[in-house]
């Protein structure tokens, strides 16, 4: 199903000297909007389980039909790994004695006894529905039924009308006086606008919600900041406020701290003709697209987006003075910082000013001029602290799908947010790139951006979030068009008193099936529209029929096989893989229908009969290769519950069984094969725990050249050759494999090359996944192994799989993208689809659309869950469309954006130089923003990069990419291969973290107050911000590096690390529990990240001066590097290349 879960320094675009920085360029300015309004502190503890579509009762008892997986236990994250984790664990399979649940709870499994704490699981349970505080009058979510915008009213609403003039036109973007020039003041304000690279806590509960005098709320718009440059401009006296007597060059009233990145209206006079009758509540959902400008009305008629922005008004009495809002409790108003944030506050603006167009942010790199205009001589400078960089926020965002009958724009898909869905399906499930879609593919051209959907249709909900629901039609099934098969959406419109319904994506009318007939109400709706999910809700289950069935449901199968040649063994990966599955067997679902089989293969394939009825396990030999075959037809898959004493002793004994092992050799194509033919009639899991190069059998391979031999891709121009499978045997099996149904995971524990090229065919074509661990270390690998395998087998998924996005005439699909088999054009073959994977359909126009009217795309999910049920999961989502390129870049979302790139990218390494691939990608970057500076930006003078507010990050995530290991020339062979793989079913959330990781200190945990959240702030990514004396933490979603600086404190090591100098660090470095608050907080942290990315991450410990320092540097993309530009030169470069294109 759909998704949550080392980038290292590029190389220099073509063409560039980087020692010709710009005479010309010196400044940089980012006009930032003032903050959201919606935004709800978030507070409780780390995110719960996450039920799966309804909340589900404990495993051993069955469901009632209303929940896609009854029976499943709400999932687990990967947790802590069991003790010891080789040997086995000595605590009974349910975990420590669970606390008695008040009864609207499920019971959650434990997620593996502690190490040396009981941790929390890796997902924590839902709130309980009463603990919300009384303070906030009603939960963060209206009830269904409740009209758009009846979240907890607060006071009077005291918006002030716009004065007429005050309205921008339709390219208004200029903060500017009309005439001359507003002369910046000094003074900036940490304000944040904009999305944001990560949540503080992007997966965690919303279990109380703030009181409502505790929400924070938008400051009044402080003065514009500067970035100060050598021989800047001359201060203007500051002006005076029109309505304060306070003077604009201090900031007016104190500073909220940073809100999410949601550019939305804040205390700014709505549109003219706007009601004022909704009040501006504590918790308002995310405003409509209005909003998106920074704190000014949408141009009259440029957009469909022009419900009046909900935003927690200025009080009436002072609108633009001084005025000081509630804090949140524990908040001081900061001084104005000496270093102020990039371009943190917006310029004052007198009524009739133009305001800033919403989506602009202004990069001014022009000349240092002298007090007499003149340029000055001298290189320009940039000041770091002013480029555009990601501000994270710790508060939970609540986001309605639509409102007043139009789509809301998404949050980022890194921030923390809870979704009410409305209309349209979450952005969890469904995400375009553009939340506007261009009428023609002219616009779409000039614009430079792509048009694509990300779907995880599996995506794991918020905890707060409604559970899905499950809508059965009986025998007749779901009502579709009869055209184009399009499944019945809260988008189709019921005419003639009901009895026909036009298709919202072909246009068809059809007659309305006899027994779903209703009337319509005087507003054109059906009367019974509210009551029925598939009418109102933009993802609905529905129960599947028996046309929608080849055969009957297939069992829940997973066959684990297992690597014991003499390297495995020898590396300790054989115990570990038995270890892991040994305790995971506990938690395979439970019940009849649960089967398991396990091998083991050397240079010959080992089955086993586990049956009750043998007085221990009966091992198969089966020594032929190149010509497999099952010895048994039956028993080698037996159920669970009959063979499990069996399994366990099995499992404990294989590593001993094998220990003086002498064969080499692995036979693993052989061995996918035999497994495969032992599956073919059921289909499932097959699990392959892989060390060593397949060398024998079918589907040998060779160490490849000597760049294979040695493991290192000289920049030769053949060298991605490397990175496509040695030949077709194994794809030609992948795809056999997923015709029958079986997906295959991979674990490869290995310290050598074994060619993930090759074997990654196989995971990739079957819908299943690669998981790496190199070089394995016996100490330190056992327990990522386990949870990895606990995640694999327990979280969200589904079997036998077909998936199909159809999109509005005028659209189409072009290619899709993913883990996944493709036997016709239209649809995704999956023999498993889980909640990480995510698969991208990129979306072609085949006609014009129309202005002013939506475009509709549908998913459809055809599934099996473990517990033998057949259901169809549909999501849809409806955006406008739009003629004007501005609505574009105002609706563009980042995070999906890049997330296009990053997956583009990968596809294109195994085929083309790499510095090709760097290029394109740069190209990208460069060819989006130059269209915005040529056809959407107001201001003139070519000395400023302009960059537009929603892709303002573009430029530094396009160099982070450039420099990740996928597309560095100094990496391993085998790590470009995996990261490859790891990007193609990456979900949208963890693409950024993934190039551009998030880095926190760790060395003052104690000292910060971490405003209810674990995680600190993030540190940009470059070395000046890492001092000798600190120890940093920086995460990707996969891996965990801690940098402990040369002069770093002693004592804190010790308390942290057990240790007292540098020289002691560890290689093989396992995180203990000390008994001390800055150890506990080090343990919550990295466990708080693992629950948030869905993911054990790998620790290693690095200082500098040795390797594990240069890895921990080589993540520093804003640093320059022998290879690469820094953040500013690449910044300035792009500026060349923009005006290059305008000249």
């Amino acid at each position: 199903m759909a998704a949550p879960g080392g980038p290292r320094p590029g190389n220099t675009p073509p063409n560039y000297n980087p020692n010709s920085l710009a005479d010309n360029m010196q400044n940089l300015l980012i006009n930032r909007p003032a903050q959201p309004p919606h935004a709800v502190a978030s507070s409780g503890g780390p995110r719960p389980s996450p039920p799966f579509g309804q909340q589900p009762p404990p495993f051993p008892s069955s469901a009632p039909p209303s929940s896609p997986f009854p029976g499943t236990s709400p999932m687990v994250r990967p947790g802590l790994p069991h003790p010891g984790v080789l040997p086995r664990a000595s605590v009974p399979p349910g975990g420590p004695p669970q606390a008695p649940l008040p009864p609207n709870m499920s019971f959650n499994r434990s997620s593996g006894p502690p190490i040396t704490q009981p941790p929390p699981p890796f997902g924590l349970r839902p709130p309980h529905p009463g603990s919300l505080p009384s303070s906030t009058g009603s939960p963060a979510r209206p009830p269904s039924g409740a009209p758009p915008g009846a979240f907890p009213p607060s006071g009077p609403s005291g918006q002030v009308v716009a004065p007429s003039g005050s309205r921008p036109g339709p390219f208004a973007s200029s903060p500017l006086l009309t005439g001359s020039p507003m002369p910046p003041s000094t003074i900036s304000s940490p304000i944040n606008n904009g999305p944001h690279a990560f949540a503080s806590r992007p997966l965690q509960a919303g279990s109380h919600f703030p009181s409502t005098g505790s929400i924070p709320r938008p400051p009044v718009r402080p003065p514009p900041s500067t970035i100060s440059m050598a021989g800047g401009p001359p201060h203007a006296p500051s002006m005076r406020s029109l309505y304060g007597s306070q003077s604009t060059s201090a900031p007016p009233g104190p500073v909220q701290p940073a809100l999410p990145f949601s550019a939305a209206a804040q205390g700014v006079p709505p549109p003219r003709g706007s009601p004022f009758s909704a009040p501006p509540g504590p918790v308002q959902p995310i405003p409509p697209f209005s909003a998106a400008a920074q704190g000014v009305p949408p141009p009259s008629g440029s957009s469909p987006f022009s419900a009046p922005p909900q935003s927690a008004s200025q009080p009436s009495g002072s609108p633009y003075g001084p005025q000081t809002w509630p804090m949140q409790p524990r908040q001081v108003a900061p001084p104005p910082p000496p270093h102020p944030i990039p371009g943190s506050a917006q310029p004052p603006r007198m009524f009739g000013m133009p305001p800033p167009l919403p989506t602009e942010s202004m990069a001014a790199i022009s000349p240092a001029m002298s007090h007499m205009g003149a340029p000055m001589a001298g290189p320009s400078k940039i000041d770091p602290n002013q480029i555009p960089r990601p501000i994270p926020s710790s508060s939970v965002i609540l986001h309605e799908t639509r409102q007043g009958n139009q789509a809301n724009p998404p949050p980022p898909a890194t921030s923390d947010y809870i979704v009410r869905d409305t209309g349209n399906c979450s952005p969890r499930y469904l995400r375009c790139t553009i939340n506007q879609i261009p009428c023609t593919v002219d616009l779409l051209t000039t614009s430079g951006m792509q048009l694509a959907l990300l779907v995880q249709p599996l995506a794991l909900p918020h905890p707060s979030e409604e559970p899905i629901e499950v809508v059965d039609f009986g025998e007749s099934g779901p009502v579709r068009c009869s055209r184009c098969k399009g499944y019945i959406n809260p988008f189709m419109k019921f005419i003639d008193q009901g009895r026909r319904f036009i298709c919202n994506l072909c246009g068809f009318t059809d007659e309305t099936p006899r027994d779903y007939h209703c009337n319509l109400g005087p507003d054109g709706r059906r009367r019974d529209a509210d009551d029925r999910p598939e009418l109102c809700r933009g993802t609905v289950e529905f129960v599947a029929t028996k046309e929608y069935m080849v055969r009957e449901p297939i069992p829940a199968v997973y066959f684990f096989l297992i690597d014991v040649s003499m390297n495995a063994i020898q590396i300790g990966a054989t115990a570990a893989a038995c270890s892991a599955i040994n305790q995971v067997i506990a938690d395979l679902p439970e019940g009849p229908r649960t089967m398991v089989g396990i091998a083991t293969f050397d240079s010959t394939i080992h089955f086993y009969n586990p049956k009750r009825a043998l007085q221990q396990p009966l091992m198969l030999i089966v020594p032929d290769v190149h010509d497999v075959y099952t010895p048994l037809q039956t028993d080698i898959i037996v159920p669970l519950s009959e063979c499990r004493q069996h399994l366990e002793l099995l499992l404990e004994n294989i590593p001993t069984m094998f220990q003086n092992n002498k064969t080499a050799d692995s036979a693993f194509g052989a061995a996918v094969k035999a497994a495969f033919l032992a599956m073919k009639s059921t289909g499932g899991k097959l699990l392959v725990f892989q060390s060593v190069l397949p060398s024998v059998g079918i589907g040998a391979l060779s160490t490849r050249e000597s760049e294979g031999r040695t493991n290192i891709s000289s920049g030769e121009k053949e060298a991605h050759k490397l990175l496509q499978p040695a030949d077709k045997t194994l794809k030609m099996m992948a795809v056999e494999l997923a015709e029958y149904q079986v997906c295959v995971d991979v674990f490869i524990t290995t310290q050598t090359y074994v060619d993930i090229a090759s074997i990654s065919v196989i995971p990739r074509t079957t819908g299943g996944q690669v998981y790496y661990y190199y070089p394995f270390s016996a100490l330190t690998d056992p327990a990522k192994l386990y949870n990895d395998l606990r995640w694999n087998v327990t979280r969200p998924q589904g079997f036998e799989a077909v998936m199909r996005v159809r999109c509005s005439q005028g659209l189409q699909v072009q290619e899709y993208s993913g883990n996944f088999c493709k036997r016709i054009p239209t649809d995704v073959d999956l023999p498993a689809i889980d909640c990480d994977k995510t698969i991208m359909a990129t979306l072609k126009h085949d006609d014009k659309l129309q202005d002013g009217s939506e475009c509709a795309f549908q998913c459809a999910l055809l599934y099996t869950t473990v517990y033998g049920q057949r259901r169809i999961r549909v999501s849809t989502l409806s955006l406008p469309c739009t003629t004007m390129l501005s609505g574009l870049f105002r609706s563009a979302d980042l995070d999906t954006q890049f997330a296009c790139f990053l997956k583009q990218a990968a596809s294109e390494i195994p085929s083309s130089p790499l510095l090709q691939v760097r290029e394109q990608v740069t190209n990208l970057c460069i060819n989006i923003l130059h269209s915005y500076r040529k056809f959407c930006a107001t201001v003139s003078s070519s000395g400023q990069l302009i960059l537009p507010e929603a892709l303002k990050l573009l430029p530094l995530y396009t160099l982070a990419l450039i420099k990740s290991s996928g597309l560095r020339t100094d990496g391993r062979i085998d790590d470009r291969s995996f990261w490859i793989n790891y990007v193609s079913s990456l979900s949208t959330p963890l693409a950024i973290p993934l190039v551009y990781p998030r880095m926190m200190a760790i060395h003052d945990l104690n000292s910060k107050e971490m405003d209810e959240s674990l995680i600190t702030h993030a540190i940009p990514l470059s070395s000046e911000h890492v001092s000798d004396e600190g120890i940093y933490l920086l995460e990707n979603g996969e891996d965990c590096l801690i940098y402990i600086g040369n002069s770093a404190d002693p004592d804190i090591m010790r308390q942290l690390f057990g240790i007292a100098l540098v020289d002691e660090i560890p290689t093989q470095f396992v995180l203990q529990l000390y008994d001390n608050p800055l150890s506990k907080k080090l343990n919550e942290v990295v466990n708080e990240i693992r629950r948030q990315r869905c993911s054990y991450l790998r620790l290693k410990l690095c200082k500098k001066g040795d390797p594990s320092g240069m890895l921990f540097f080589s993540y520093m993309v804003e640093d320059k590097t022998q290879s690469g530009l820094s953040y500013i030169e690449f910044l300035v470069y792009i500026h060349r290349q923009i005006q290059n294109k305008m000249s």
